[in-house]
This record gives structure tokens, sequence and C-alpha cells, in this order.
């Protein structure tokens, strides 16, 4: 009897470990959060409090809820004139920094750009980068920003958000 016991307790604990699918224990649980279905850009843009210019292109949004907050990820194309006075219209608590080189990739952001099937914004070279508000009108914890220039008539802009 002893040993089957054991034997259950050995099984148990093997079975439990090798099927978590948590390496390193940094793998979000996939029970805790899922990507709502039917967001729009218009509605991730209000929840964010972003008025998207409408010179806007390639406008893509995601929601990602969460158990206690939620992910809000926004993204799109602006002319190269139309980049400034859309950052203005944001008033960032400090200037955009420029980071030159992208950062070593380890870990996936909780809301990643490649649910829209764009690159991580850390993975590019010369990124404008900066917090905009936090804590932000509303319930929205936290509102970030980055701007890629795709060209030197272009450049994307991404921003992430806490609700």
């Amino acid at each position: 009897m002893t040993t089957v016991l054991l034997g259950a307790l050995a099984a148990g604990c093997s079975g439990t470990s090798g099927s978590s699918g948590r390496e390193g224990g940094r793998s979000p649980d996939p029970g805790t959060s899922e990507w709502v279905e039917g967001a729009t850009a218009e509605s991730i843009a209000r929840t964010l409090h972003v008025e998207v210019p409408s010179t806007a292109t390639h406008t893509a949004a995601a929601h990602r809820k969460g158990l206690q907050d939620d992910g809000l990820i926004l993204s799109f194309v602006l002319p190269a004139e139309a980049v400034e006075p859309f950052l203005t219209q944001l008033k960032p608590e400090q200037p955009l920094r420029l980071r030159a080189q992208p950062f070593a990739a380890e870990a996936t952001p909780a809301t990643p750009f490649a649910r829209l099937g764009l690159p991580e914004p850390d993975s590019l070279p010369k990124v404008r980068e900066g917090q905009v508000c936090a804590p932000c009108k509303g319930d929205l914890n936290w509102l970030k920003i980055a701007v890629a220039q795709i060209d030197v008539r272009s450049s994307r802009v991404y921003l992430r958000g806490v609700d």
C-alpha cells in the first residue's frame, strides 16, 4: 500500500512539473487573460483618451482582458509632418527619448504588438519613446508611446496602455 501511494505521489509530482508549460516561471498562464474579440481602433483610442489623426493609415488595435487590469494596444502610421502635432496633442510627461539600438528581447510583453502582425517597438532601432501619463484620465493606469520612423515620409506610432 505504501509503495502504491509513493508511486502515485511521484507520478503526480512529475506530471505537474512537466505539464505546466511555464519554463522558468515567466510564461503567462493561459487561463489568466484573453484577447477581446471585436475590439476596434476607435474603441481602444477612446479608452486610451487618444484622438487618432485623420491622416493615420494602417490602424490596428487589440484589447487583452486580464484578471485585474486590461492591456490595450493601438498602432497606426502617420505622415512625417503629422507626427509632432500628434505628440504635442498627447502632452507627454517628459520629452520622448531616442533609443538608438533595439533592446535584447528576452520577455514577451503581456500585450504584444505581434498580435497585430507588427514588430515590437523594443526590437527596432532609432525609436523615440516615453510615458504619456501615469495615472491618466478615467480608469487608465498608464499610457506609453513609441514612434518608429518607417522612411522619410512616415512613422509608425505604437501606444500601449493599462486600464
